[in-house]
């Protein structure tokens, strides 16, 4: 039997040891200390208190509803607020992506194209898409009193696939750079959140082709009353995006309802310029709506999720496929939310005062044609011949990128840059129209900084800024490649977006002055490890397509 004396001394060491850290009671041979979440502190929203973990400091509110899910009889309907809630919400883990119409191109899977997965998981998330999918998330240096800039960002994926979850946009270490509040953004994309259906069923869809604009505008109203909980300012609020981010971004500088939730805008590689039209929009949703079999409003409120985006992708290869078809499941100028063209013939009044940063990256089109069995392999003569395929001024740009680029250029070189003008044409359109008003600076940018990954193949293939802006360099080596030269990349343009919402100016110790971009100059800062203002650097192409007009 064990005495009195030897029991109460168990006692006293178990108590010991449920007061100590694990290591201080471990075996030698005991595995190791397992890291426990630091949770963040209690926020209350206007629904109700969320709870999140900290990362190395910053505190993360991950998936948090900004509006109702949009599902049942809301299905295809404007956003609602959120209901609130009693107890704490659980902000630990992100929220669904919305439906994905993704594709994935194919022809050429490699290890490379898996690992890109890691900060773009395109492929991944079509795994776990779900209608009920109009979350944000939060990174916060404090959730205190202190009124920092707000940073929102609008994800890539054009308005069909992709979610403000990818890794690449993880607002953790531009939140800790800056001092400043991060936000990232799902909201409905494609059949679900562009589908102009009120042509079939009436004014009850009347806004059914903005939807996804329409989360957007509610995400932002969801930061103009709560952000403040979170550190933030909500009257220094910057929207900015990336491909059919930097579209969104364009469209809301032009949408009556956002007029006021923002301050300055940043268009990255996705200039809107134009809107659907009514025809076009009617056109895309019959063909949607016929391919779903769908003839009554009863069965458009009905069909599986699932089946309905499989109709969109059968109208989609029906009307010629992704890059040739016309499925238009984008913003429309429907008079309702939208009232026309964004830049179109002028630029918005509505925000003539908010300062804008535009710019592109020098070879776009390679992230979506590498993996084409032409790419690396074009001769003159069959660039020759295709050059009409990139439309009507495509054999004058062919011959402007030959002169340009000079004689160690190859035919798939020359290509890759004619097709890419699209990107130059739109931000060029923008920043003279912004630059017409004389209301707030324009600050254009182009980078040309080329990444070594893949053999070099990419060059500076679009979303390659992302990791430099994110200062997620680290994160991302994947894309940008080894070495100090993309760390520096990542110091100067991180500094320049966080100072650019912070002041509406761009700046960095790593920059030379950057000077707003106007109709007699037009300055474009050049991104590289040398930067520089360089005065129309591409003045050949801009020409060419002003006078096509194209």
């Amino acid at each position: 039997m064990i005495s009195g004396p030897v029991l109460k001394a168990i006692a006293a060491a178990s108590a010991l040891a449920l007061t100590l850290p694990l290591s201080a009671v471990a075996h030698d041979d005991a595995p190791a200390k397992t890291t426990i979440p630091e949770v963040t502190p209690v926020v209350e929203t206007a629904q109700g208190k969320v709870q999140g973990f900290k990362d190395n400091g910053i505190q993360e509110y991950l998936g948090l509803r900004y509006a109702a899910p949009p599902i049942g009889e809301l299905r295809f309907q404007p956003p609602e607020p959120p209901e609130s809630w009693d107890g704490i919400y659980d902000a630990t883990r992100m929220g669904a992506p919305a439906m994905q119409m993704y594709t994935p191109s194919g022809t050429r899977v490699t290890e490379f194209t898996r690992q890109i997965q890691t900060i773009f998981p395109t492929d991944g998330e079509t795994k776990i898409d779900n209608e009920d999918a109009l979350f944000l998330n939060v990174w916060t240096p404090g959730a205190d009193e202190e009124k920092r800039p707000v940073m929102v960002w609008f994800h890539g994926g054009g308005y069909a696939y992709g979610s403000g979850n990818w890794p690449a946009y993880d607002g953790r270490n531009l939140a800790e750079k800056g001092d400043v509040v991060v936000v990232t953004v799902n909201h409905r994309l494609n059949a679900f959140g562009y589908m102009y259906l009120a042509d079939r069923f009436g004014d009850d869809f009347a806004k059914s082709g903005n939807l996804g604009n329409l989360d957007l505008i509610a995400s932002l109203e969801w930061v103009e009353e709560n952000i403040e909980a979170f550190g933030g300012d909500p009257d220094n609020v910057t929207i900015m995006g990336e491909s059919g981010g930097g579209s969104k971004v364009s469209h809301l500088m032009a949408t009556p309802a956002a007029d006021g939730l923002f301050d300055k805008a940043i268009v990255q590689s996705g200039p809107g310029v134009t809107a659907v039209s009514i025809e076009d929009a009617i056109k895309t949703a019959d063909a949607v709506l016929d391919q779903a079999g769908i003839e009554t409003a009863e069965d458009l409120m009905t069909i599986p999720a699932d089946d309905l985006l499989q109709a969109a992708f059968r109208a989609q290869e029906e009307m010629g496929g992704i890059f040739a078809g016309r499925l238009e499941l984008r913003p429309v100028a429907d008079g309702v939310v939208l009232p026309g063209d964004p830049f179109l013939p002028s630029a918005p009044e509505q925000s003539s005062d908010v300062p804008l940063m535009i710019g592109w990256n020098k070879d776009e089109m390679t992230l979506f044609v590498a993996s084409q069995p032409w790419f690396g392999m074009l001769t003159d003569g069959m660039l020759d011949a295709m050059a009409s395929s990139f439309g009507e001024a495509g054999p004058a740009l062919v011959e402007n990128y030959r002169g340009l680029l000079g004689e160690d250029a190859t035919p798939t070189d020359v290509a890759v840059r004619a097709m890419g003008t699209r990107f130059i044409q739109g931000s060029y359109i923008i920043a003279d129209q912004k630059a017409r008003q004389e209301d707030a600076p324009v600050y254009m940018y182009r980078l040309t900084y080329e990444t070594p990954v893949s053999g070099g193949i990419l060059k500076t293939p679009h979303t390659l800024e992302i990791p430099f802006m994110f200062d997620n360099v680290e994160e991302s080596r994947v894309l940008v490649g080894p070495g100090a030269a993309p760390v520096q990349l990542g110091e100067m343009m991180s500094d320049a977006w966080i100072s650019f919402a912070r002041t509406g100016t761009p700046t960095s110790d790593l920059l030379p002055d950057w000077q707003p971009y106007s109709l007699e100059d037009r300055m474009v800062m050049e991104f590289n490890v040398e930067p520089e203002m360089v005065s129309d650097p591409e003045k050949g192409a801009r020409e060419i397509l002003s006078v096509s007009g194209e």
